[in-house]
């Protein structure tokens, strides 16, 4: 444990000695530990298209928008329409049988409680130009793709 502490503080130190800003490609030039505004949010989506994953395991977004839906200890609007039980009736996706399932495997009767919470997975679209690129692509569209051509030797 100590010395996953002990090389960031030195790779910080000799920074540091060499009057060398750590800045991040995403911050652009800004040091790492100066604070920077956040870009404005973006206006989320309210199409109801689902859009395609990015990368693999990516939990799926929100295709509209979800201002004022109460989702706190007391009440989680989601379940209204994406519960197992209402979603054949709203014609929404319904949430996924692992959200039924406790940290053992065991199947709940209810969502477990750490799934409860959408938003901490699951995020609004919004249509904005990516921050970096990404070659990702589906197991669905290799499946389909003809196969590859190997190199001349």
């Amino acid at each position: 444990m100590r010395a996953a502490v002990a090389l960031p503080l030195l790779l910080l130190a000799a920074a540091v000695v060499a009057q060398v800003p750590l800045t991040d490609a995403m911050r652009g030039k800004t040091p790492v530990a100066d604070e920077t505004r956040p870009p404005p949010l973006g206006n989320a989506e309210n199409n109801d298209e689902r859009r395609e994953r990015v990368y693999s395991m990516q939990p799926p977004t929100i295709p509209h928008k979800i201002d004022n839906y109460q989702l706190d200890l007391n009440a989680n609007a989601c379940l209204g329409c994406h519960s197992r039980g209402r979603a054949p009736v709203t014609r929404a996706v319904a949430v996924s049988v692992s959200h039924y399932m406790d940290r053992d495997g065991n199947f709940l009767a209810e969502i477990s409680p750490r799934r409860y919470f959408c938003e901490q997975c699951h995020v609004t679209q919004v249509d904005a130009k990516p921050l970096v690129g990404n070659r990702f692509v589906d197991v669905d569209a290799l499946l389909k793709a003809p196969p590859a051509k190997a190199p001349k030797r």
